[in-house]
């Protein structure tokens, strides 16, 4: 994405994470919504920073921008759930992390999760009656909790966008941005 594309000027993006997040599941979405023009705000269960992994090893540390208490829902037009084993785990037992993503779902607000992330959509009982993919892990609770599963890169229904891995990321940072601006247009029309 070049610095000059601008279809998500204006357009305010959460990306919630805690410790154990896929760190390229963070940082590449991130990157890619701030070159659309976006204003990304990494918020988390707590202050500081948290830290990132490359799979099974630590990465780097990544700055929280906010912390869950501090924000509402109101506040963001889109939210991104990056994976990570750790982090999904972690934040789908917050009660108020899985109200803040069951926000985002009653208010029709545009979602992309990948790889773990999903299990966020299913705590926050949104996955019922979507196509969705995920790391394949995860295939049986999203079948459990009504969802149809697929094996593809990217799976876009209505107003979510799912992603199975980091291999994907380049195909989810295209679907989130492209369907992040459409809804961003239907929103100001």
């Amino acid at each position: 994405m070049a610095g000059s594309d601008t279809k998500l000027d204006g357009r305010r993006i959460a990306i919630l994470a805690t410790d154990g997040v896929e760190q390229v599941e963070l940082t590449s979405p991130q990157k890619a919504l701030k070159a659309a023009g976006a204003q990304v705000t990494v918020v988390s269960l707590k202050r500081g920073q948290i830290q990132g992994m490359n799979h099974s090893e630590k990465g780097d540390k990544i700055d929280v921008d906010t912390t869950l208490d501090s924000v509402s829902p109101d506040q963001f037009d889109a939210l991104v759930l990056p994976g990570g084993v750790a982090n999904p785990d972690y934040l789908r037992v917050s009660k108020p992390a899985v109200e803040f993503v069951r926000a985002f779902f009653a208010a029709a607000k545009p979602v992309g999760a990948i790889c773990h992330g999903p299990w966020m959509v299913v705590e926050a009982d949104a996955a019922r009656g979507r196509k969705m993919t995920s790391w394949p892990s995860l295939r049986t609770d999203l079948v459990n909790a009504g969802a149809t599963w697929v094996d593809e890169q990217v799976v876009r229904d209505g107003t979510l966008v799912t992603s199975r891995k980091p291999d994907d990321l380049d195909a989810f940072n295209r679907e989130i941005i492209g369907m992040f601006a459409e809804t961003a247009q239907r929103r100001a029309a």
